[in-house]
């Protein structure tokens, strides 16, 4: 179940993201103040009653434009849909805030993320070296036309007469 995540949230999504992100993880205090934020908006993909996966969007009042923070999905849960349904939640929280681009950064020794994000459409605009420390790598950097995404989701109602 898809769900606004919480500060009761917190200590699951802390374990998650330092298995996740061992060299590089988030502080608890960095993500509090995440979740906390006006201009933030995360969920958690629950599970059992346990956090199975999370995600953030960042989003300023007004802006035609949003930053993905982050993902993460237990290794246990992996596999199955579970990141590409966050990542949509999070784009649809976009359109909803008549956001235009969505951008994000992910490291460039992570294929199966990139595979994931080149498939909902977003595009590679450029890289930043170094980005990740202490592992000095790379940061691919992408871009996601929202408007172009939402009508490749939305059925053609010339489809819906169709017969077969």
């Amino acid at each position: 179940m898809i769900r606004p995540a919480t500060l009761d949230d917190l200590d699951q999504i802390m374990a998650l993201e330092r298995a996740s992100f061992p060299t590089d993880a988030w502080s608890e205090a960095m993500m509090r103040e995440e979740l906390a934020a006006a201009h933030s908006s995360y969920i958690v993909d629950e599970l059992a009653g346990r956090v199975a996966g999370y995600a953030g969007l960042r989003a300023l009042p007004g802006s035609r434009d949003a930053d993905v923070q982050t993902i993460a999905v237990a290794a246990s849960s992996r596999g199955r849909g579970r990141g590409r349904t966050l990542l949509q939640t999070l784009l649809e929280e976009a359109s909803s805030r008549r956001v235009r681009e969505v951008f994000l950064e992910v490291r460039a020794d992570n294929p199966v993320a990139q595979a994931l994000y080149a498939s909902e459409g977003f595009t590679e605009l450029g890289r930043r070296p170094r980005y990740y420390q202490p592992d000095d790598v790379d940061a691919v950097v992408m871009r996601l036309d929202l408007d172009a995404w939402a009508a490749a989701r939305t059925p053609d109602p010339a489809d819906a007469g169709a017969c077969t």
